[in-house]
């Protein structure tokens, strides 16, 4: 079955992942800006990661015959530094007309401080300003909780955004609610210990429905499995889920939300 692994660190991943995947049944990846497993010191970091995010990547995406798709912003785990992140956000329309990019993301909460929510928070007004697509971090493990409703405040407090064009990634059975429920999309995080496995994904399908909801695996410098999507697409399959109702969600529904970005061209 082909699928779309809408969330995944490549510049973190091997050729050969790209490989695995294709032959998995992957068709395209999108690629938030991300952490560089340490912090970067300069706005010109900032500059290069984003060439390689839609100079370099595309292309070796393409080597494996997939569909490269990116987003751009200053991470959580960096938000600390207030003013490099006002220079990195400042940069970000030098980079946002350029072909792939999806919009700004993944921005969010790490550890839910004050200058996380400001940097947060002046993320989404230059989306607003831009009329760009979000895509959200919320944080790991115990923090997870406070920090959805703390972003989702805060997403709420901007009422010119429209829900339909932000996604909040990484919910799990305590916190899909919280997006579903103020009309946000939703992506499950397959990762092997901090977040979904596939069968708690497959469980949350069955709960809550297939609308507006997806599955990746933020495959990245950590632990984390590049095929993670394919294991869920089997899991569905255990329980009898038809074709139809799993390619709505591993395919179908990342291409409705990204097909709502002017430069989201895909065949």
């Amino acid at each position: 079955m082909q699928y779309i692994d809408p969330h995944i660190h490549m510049v973190s991943r091997t050729t050969d992942d790209y490989e695995r995947m294709a032959r998995m049944g992957c068709v395209a990846v999108s690629e938030p800006a991300f952490w560089a497993g340490f912090d970067r010191g300069s706005v010109d970091g900032f500059r290069d990661y984003f060439r390689q995010l839609t100079e370099f990547e595309p292309k070796r995406a393409g080597w494996s015959g997939l569909a490269h798709f990116t987003w751009l912003c200053i991470n959580a785990k960096e938000a600390e530094n207030v003013e490099l992140s006002r220079e990195v956000i400042k940069m970000i329309p030098e980079f946002i007309d350029r072909t792939g990019v999806l919009g700004i993301g993944e921005i969010g909460l790490n550890k839910n401080t004050k200058n996380e929510a400001t940097i947060f928070s002046e993320h989404l007004e230059l989306a607003s300003k831009i009329d760009e697509l979000i895509l959200i971090h919320t944080p790991h493990l115990q923090d997870k909780y406070k920090g959805t409703r703390m972003i989702i405040d805060m997403l709420k407090e901007h009422s010119e955004l429209d829900p339909g064009t932000v996604c909040v990634d990484h919910v799990e059975e305590h916190t899909v609610g919280l997006a579903r429920k103020n009309g946000f999309w939703c992506g499950m995080t397959l990762y092997p210990t901090t977040k979904c496995t596939p069968a708690r994904a497959a469980d949350i399908i069955e709960r809550w429905g297939d609308d507006r909801i997806m599955v990746n695996s933020a495959g990245d410098w950590g632990p984390s499995n590049p095929l993670a999507v394919p294991e869920f697409i089997q899991e569905m399959k255990k329980r009898g889920h038809s074709d139809a109702k799993i390619k709505k969600v591993v395919y179908d529904n990342p291409l409705e939300f990204f097909s709502q970005c002017k430069r989201f061209k895909f065949k």
